[in-house]
């Protein structure tokens, strides 16, 4: 097996981090958040954590439910099971959906791409469980799959009966698993086209069509918005995760129980507005950087440079103490032709007063082809001559 050689660069930088408890945020600039249950706003590239309340409670998500629902649709349609152009039919099961809809009918056929724009725009149930018995043969069977999938991401404080965030006892999440599951969304990026429309139609061409109209309000309303999933039931209250991005930053902010949509979008846009006036994106590496030099045995060329596969950034306060920066370089000792540009040879990981906040791929910068064996017989050569 392929070991790893490890390598710890330090870089002192001007750093700061404010706790990730929110009362002093709160204190400072009067952030409303006790106005909702449980909040939090992260850093969607490093997932950085810079204003929690009570982030870990198990909650009601309501429809909030739908960004695992549309994370498993993004990732059958990057694994090519289905295409946006597939034809999805509706059960009697899905079309009996209470809640949000977009009335399907039993029997009738939308493709992937509108029912996916369904589920993101207008937070259709009936589209839901379309496409959850559309991937994996029956709506119990796609809900294993959802919690399969916050198992494989090490969230503690979720657990899915449905895909839709209907009312069902013990469906739960939190703000800190919500935001890891939108994280983990956003990095497919076609989905920000849905998340980010405020209004569009189904059925344009239609006798029947169907105006949708997203029933996240700050898509239209705040600088930036682009997404991502409201939710709303008696039990849960108002609820929203809600991504923007300004220039090379991107937030995922998440509120549970806000007492009305109009507290839930202040509340919201507060915590955003704290982020983008609190912090500034510091680049550390960029995309496309040689940061090692790594032996392919029996290759050709023998020696190989590997790249970052995207840049290594990071979320600096713009006030505060100075903190100690380390890159962590983590490359297989061994590889072995073929190799092939882009094949993912190692990492590179950002570490902070000893926690590591993110890492990005170090990826082959070209192919390396098996060696022929006159040149395997010249580097023998030369290698006994030394």
């Amino acid at each position: 097996m392929k070991n790893l050689i490890q390598t710890t660069l330090s870089i002192l930088l001007v750093f700061s981090i404010f706790p990730s408890m929110s009362t002093q945020a709160n204190e400072e600039t009067k952030l409303p958040l006790d106005e909702v249950k449980s909040a939090i706003l992260i850093d969607q590239h490093t997932g950085m954590i810079v204003l929690d309340k009570n982030s870990n409670e198990s909650l009601s998500p309501a429809s909030m439910t739908k960004i695992a629902t549309m994370l498993l649709i993004m990732e059958a349609i990057d694994e090519k099971k289905i295409t946006w152009e597939d034809k999805v039919k509706t059960s009697e099961h899905a079309a009996s959906m209470g809640g949000s809809q977009i009335f399907l009918k039993a029997g009738e056929e939308m493709t992937v791409r509108d029912m996916v724009k369904g589920i993101a725009v207008a937070s259709a149930n009936d589209a839901s469980v379309a496409m959850a018995e559309h991937l994996a043969g029956s709506e119990k069977d796609f809900v294993r799959l959802m919690n399969d999938k916050v198992k494989e991401l090490g969230l503690k404080n979720t657990v899915f009966h449905n895909p839709t965030g209907l009312p069902a006892d013990g469906h739960v999440s939190s703000a800190y698993d919500m935001a890891q599951l939108a994280k983990e969304l956003l990095k497919h990026e076609e989905i920000i086209e849905f998340t980010g429309t405020y209004e569009d139609y189904l059925r344009k061409d239609s006798e029947d069509p169907f105006w949708l109209v997203n029933t996240n309000k700050l898509v239209r309303f705040y600088e930036g918005a682009d997404g991502l999933k409201t939710g709303f039931t008696k039990e849960a209250m108002y609820c929203l995760t809600a991504t923007a991005q300004k220039k090379d930053m991107r937030f995922i902010a998440v509120v549970f129980g806000a007492p009305t949509s109009k507290a839930r979008n202040e509340v919201v846009s507060s915590m955003l507005d704290f982020g983008f006036s609190q912090y500034k994106s510091k680049t550390l590496s960029k995309q496309g950087d040689k940061v090692v030099k790594i032996r392919v045995e029996k290759g050709s060329p023998f020696m190989m440079s590997g790249v970052l596969s995207e840049p290594l950034k990071w979320l600096s306060p713009l006030q505060g103490s100075e903190q100690q920066v380390k890159k962590n370089i983590k490359i297989e000792s061994e590889l072995t032709a073929p190799v092939k540009k882009g094949e993912k040879i190692g990492e590179m990981s950002l570490i902070v007063d000893g926690k590591e906040l993110s890492s990005v791929p170090i990826v082959a910068e070209s192919d390396s082809v098996k060696a022929s064996w006159g040149e395997l017989l010249v580097r023998s050569m030369n290698e006994m001559a030394r």
